[in-house]
């Protein structure tokens, strides 16, 4: 785990870990958390998120330069036209103080774009992220605005929130949809009066952080569902910032997969892999239902193997020809089809709830959600 006051890169397993573990985790800086008994997939791709985060005294270097294999100054890689509007209006906003939410699927870089933001904007405090879904609805409150000693029972002593932690910064509210709808009202406040009411406090204190918030999924929708706040989703998408997926800007994948090698090489203590013109090809062609954050995981396991490995592109391949092999009925409901497919996918997941919501591209609670609303109906 390092010595006291280095930063901790490790790995916390544990059966089915409760909403105190999973905070105390956090304030350790553990951020992976995987329940037993342990997937080896999930497994590896902890460890890769391991090894590519950078140390917290390192969460605002200097930005790289310029250079012709595509990268900018703000780090995001690939030359495509998709890309291209994306790193200008970066660009554009990241000075200015208004909120952005970011709108892209799993694995399209949306924590990237919003260190981005932060690093290239004039603010001088820290980059504060956090997963709106991976906490406890009843203790999200007290992580975000803090808690006064004696607010609760486990109210020990007085806590700054997240929002006092980014002073002067930027938080990043991930998956922002998964917000309970009651705390949505609070936050609301939070952005309108730049002020918070920590938990069990009797008056609200100033605070100073720029909001940057993501999603998955299409608000808009979730809006007119009763699923979001209106109000909330105005105040938030003053700039809309849409991430391509990979299957968009293909002609990026060379690129990325340089990029990955070199860095994961270098990571890793090995020599990197020559990927000839036919294995350039194989990636370019494939959909890339995982985003980036997928071929950053097939260029991994092209190091550990030595060259890149039919498996994981034929597995995905797989999957979808048995998916349209499993028709469903064309008088069924949308929602029945959701259903169906969760449950394909929990079942190929071999019952692993965390995999399977990671796949499908939602929050585990949101997926036992899912499950308890099926089997009751």
């Amino acid at each position: 785990l390092g010595r006291v006051g280095t930063p901790r890169r490790a790995i916390l397993v544990c059966a089915e870990p409760d909403a105190d573990t999973a905070i105390t985790a956090m304030r350790q800086g553990i951020q992976d958390m995987l329940t037993r008994p342990v997937d080896v997939e999930e497994l590896l791709q902890a460890v890769a998120r391991q090894l590519a985060r950078r140390p917290a005294a390192e969460t605002r270097p200097a930005p790289p330069r310029l250079s012709a294999a595509g990268t900018s100054r703000h780090a995001i890689i690939g030359n495509s036209p998709a890309i291209k509007r994306v790193k200008a209006l970066l660009d554009r906003v990241a000075p200015l103080p208004g909120t952005v939410l970011i709108h892209g699927e799993t694995g399209t870089g949306k924590e990237l774009v919003a260190r981005a933001i932060h690093n290239h904007s004039n603010r001088k405090g820290a980059f504060v992220p956090v997963n709106c879904g991976a906490i406890a609805p009843d203790l999200l409150e007290s992580e975000l605005f803090g808690h006064t000693k004696g607010a609760f029972t486990s109210a020990h002593q007085v806590r700054e929130g997240l929002f006092v932690a980014a002073k002067r910064g930027t938080l990043f509210l991930d998956e922002i949809s998964e917000m309970p709808l009651a705390l949505e009202v609070k936050l609301l406040r939070a952005l309108e009066e730049s002020a918070i009411r920590p938990v069990g406090a009797d008056r609200e204190i100033p605070v100073d952080a720029r909001i940057v918030a993501s999603t998955q999924h299409d608000l808009g929708e979730l809006v007119q569902k009763g699923e979001f706040r209106e109000d909330l989703y105005f105040r938030l998408n003053v700039v809309n910032l849409r991430l391509p997926p990979l299957r968009d800007r293909l002609e990026d994948v060379p690129l990325l997969a340089e990029h990955f090698m070199r860095r994961l090489a270098t990571d890793l203590g090995i020599e990197p892999v020559a990927l000839s013109d036919v294995a350039m090809e194989r990636l370019q062609a494939h959909d890339w239902p995982g985003n980036v954050r997928e071929l950053r995981n097939v260029i991994e396991r092209t190091l550990m193997l030595g060259e890149l490995a039919d498996e994981h592109l034929n597995r995905e391949g797989r999957r979808r020809t048995d998916r349209a092999a499993a028709a469903y009925p064309l008088d069924w409901s949308l929602e029945q089809v959701k259903d169906h497919h969760i449950r394909r996918v929990l079942e190929d997941a071999g019952g692993n709830k965390s995999a399977a919501a990671r796949r499908l591209g939602i929050s585990r609670k949101t997926l036992e959600r899912r499950l308890s609303t099926a089997e009751t109906d």
